[in-house]
């Protein structure tokens, strides 16, 4: 009697060492992976939800994450979209533990340039909200031209059409200050 309980002892020890093995092999597989995962792929996870974007000026936008690209990222608020340069992001609340890959190359090289360009040709009027910590300006207007780092915004009272001699003037902006871009609504 006491040498089965003797083996019944030590397979449980030996099953328990095993089990403690595996644990520490799966955490330690986990977080090699999480340090290859960009914080696109873990947005990529949550397309299609609510999310909430504070940025660094103190303002926050929330809707639905409709896409997420090399440099930013988009959200449907109601009749209107909003552009978020990752950079301009201070925290997210939303997001889920779930990641996804992005698998098309095409899709992985679109930026923020990109974006941008096919704003500027579609003669989008817009709201660019511009700064960062120390505080933040918003222009209404249109894109006349992208650079490779920096827009050009021809500045419109809301709800002007781009005419010369509606321009009050032109503001140049440099990525690095865009914090996001909000197509306008009708009649805003």
């Amino acid at each position: 009697m006491r040498w089965d309980a003797l083996f019944n002892d030590l397979e449980s020890q030996f099953t328990e060492a095993d089990r403690l093995a595996l644990d520490a092999e799966i955490n330690e597989r986990a977080r090699a992976e999480m340090v290859g995962l960009e914080l696109a792929d873990r947005l990529r996870g949550v397309l299609g939800c609510r999310l909430t974007v504070y940025l660094a000026s103190g303002e926050s936008f929330s809707g639905t994450l409709v896409h997420t690209g090399g440099d930013a990222l988009v959200l449907n608020e109601g009749q209107h979209q909003t552009l978020i340069p990752y950079a301009a992001a201070a925290r997210y609340m939303g997001l889920g533990r779930f990641s996804t890959a992005e698998m098309s190359s095409v899709r992985r090289k679109l930026g923020l340039s990109h974006a941008l360009r096919s704003m500027a040709r579609d003669r989008a009027e817009l709201s660019v909200l511009v700064g960062g910590t120390s505080g933040s300006v918003r222009l209404a207007g249109v894109i006349d031209r992208v650079g490779k780092d920096y827009l050009d915004l021809a500045v419109l009272n809301p709800g002007e059409v781009r005419r010369s001699q509606q321009v009050s003037h032109v503001a140049t902006i440099p990525f690095a200050a865009l914090a996001a871009i909000t197509s306008r609504r009708t009649g805003e």
